[in-house]
């Protein structure tokens, strides 16, 4: 890959701007309720200490659309920080090069770069204020790369610049996933509706042998197919889409897998009363909730056969039991897989983790992402500002 990492760079007593995604929850009470994003930058972190550097954290938090906005500074994540970190963390409120050059050898936090009306803009005066404050750029946010901002995609052409360790993983996750996968490549992508995932579809089309459609995308691809597919979230408008579509992955020799029977009921709610019928027989009065038993076997099979797994989206209403049975049984089929060294498993998105936490299964993937947007936008084939701008740094 055309970019370089913390290994390619001489550490030792330059201070390192490190682009990180800490946006977390907090409560009420100003705490943080979720560190993993914190957790997944100790690495980085460590290792430019480990090294000699002194690392000066860049990050945004919410939307304050540059202005400053009180509740949205990063001063609240500082305990956060430092109980993942073991050790303090100098907060700096208005950056200069002398304020960093005084906590050299600390880890330091800038606040808020979108308190800065440049930062979204990506505004060369403020890349240009940025690269100021630092000799080398480090960028460990891949969940931001498809922001071309300044802290994320400007100042990265005025300073040497690197991939962090989370950035690095996650290219390389995606890299074996979507760029030289091990074949044959199985795609399940699920949720609610084909409208927020047409550009994913028609990319995976290109690169994957089988592409499992489940949640309610799935029901307008049975539409499609001139099923009645009842009271279930359908997006009628986008029927001929869906043809579009499979028509084209027949051309490629990718085999779209449906559901072959469905469990179906007549209320979504928790435990409603529910049945299994086969995919052209849901009664006019129900709702399509999750994929069958008989579809989850025929896709434990195709994981079976798999050498290569990209996961979007859940099977079926996850949220809500007993309809997080197929998400469920292929997570753990997939899990299994990865644990015997047969498939590389790589998965993303908000609800792809939690549908995968509910099942247990995220411990046993080979790569799951928490990058949201990036994440869909990198496996739509579009280019990211980010990883872009550290491919231009690396061919310097």
């Amino acid at each position: 890959m055309g970019w370089n990492t913390l290994d390619d760079m001489e550490l030792n007593g330059k201070s390192v701007l490190v682009r990180v995604d800490i946006n977390v929850p907090v409560n009420d009470a100003g705490e943080v309720t979720d560190a993993t994003r914190i957790e997944r930058i100790v690495p980085t972190v460590k290792d430019i200490l480990a090294g000699g550097g002194t690392p000066v954290l860049l990050a945004h938090f919410g939307r304050p659309k540059g202005k400053h906005v009180p509740e949205l500074s990063l001063r609240i994540t500082v305990p956060a920080l430092e109980a993942a970190l073991e050790q303090g963390v100098v907060f700096i409120e208005r950056p200069d090069r002398g304020a960093i050059e005084a906590a050299k050898g600390k880890v330091i936090l800038v606040e808020n770069t979108r308190f800065a009306p440049g930062e979204t803009k990506n505004d060369p005066a403020m890349a240009k204020f940025l690269a100021s404050l630092g000799d080398i750029y480090c960028n460990d946010a891949f969940s931001a790369a498809h922001r071309a901002h300044a802290s994320t995609e400007g100042v990265a052409h005025l300073l040497p610049s690197c991939a962090g360790r989370l950035m690095q993983a996650e290219l390389e996750a995606l890299e074996k996933a979507l760029g030289t996968p091990q074949k044959p490549v199985v795609a399940v992508v699920g949720g609610a509706k084909v409208s927020t995932k047409l550009e994913l579809l028609g990319n995976l089309v290109e690169k994957v042998q089988y592409l499992v459609i489940g949640g309610g995308m799935a029901n307008t691809f049975l539409a499609a197919r001139g099923i009645d597919v009842g009271k279930s979230l359908c997006e009628h408008d986008l029927i001929d889409t869906a043809e579009q579509i499979r028509l084209k992955a027949l051309d490629l020799g990718c085999e779209i897998v449906l559901p072959v029977d469905v469990v179906v009921a007549r209320e979504f709610a928790a435990n409603a009363a529910n049945e299994v019928v086969t995919a052209q027989n849901c009664p006019a009065d129900a709702m399509i909730l999750d994929a069958g038993p008989k579809s989850v076997t025929r896709i434990e099979a195709l994981l079976g056969e798999a050498k290569t797994l990209i996961w979007n989206g859940p099977l079926g209403a996850f949220e809500i039991e007993p309809f997080d049975a197929a998400t469920n049984a292929a997570a753990k089929a997939a899990a299994k897989y990865t644990r015997a060294g047969s498939l590389i498993s790589v998965a993303g998105g908000g609800d792809t983790v939690a549908a995968l936490n509910k099942a247990d299964a995220t411990k046993d993937f080979t790569y799951i992402s928490t990058a949201g947007g990036a994440f869909l936008e990198w496996m739509e084939g579009k280019t990211l500002p980010g990883v872009a701008a550290l491919e231009a740094a690396g061919q310097q």
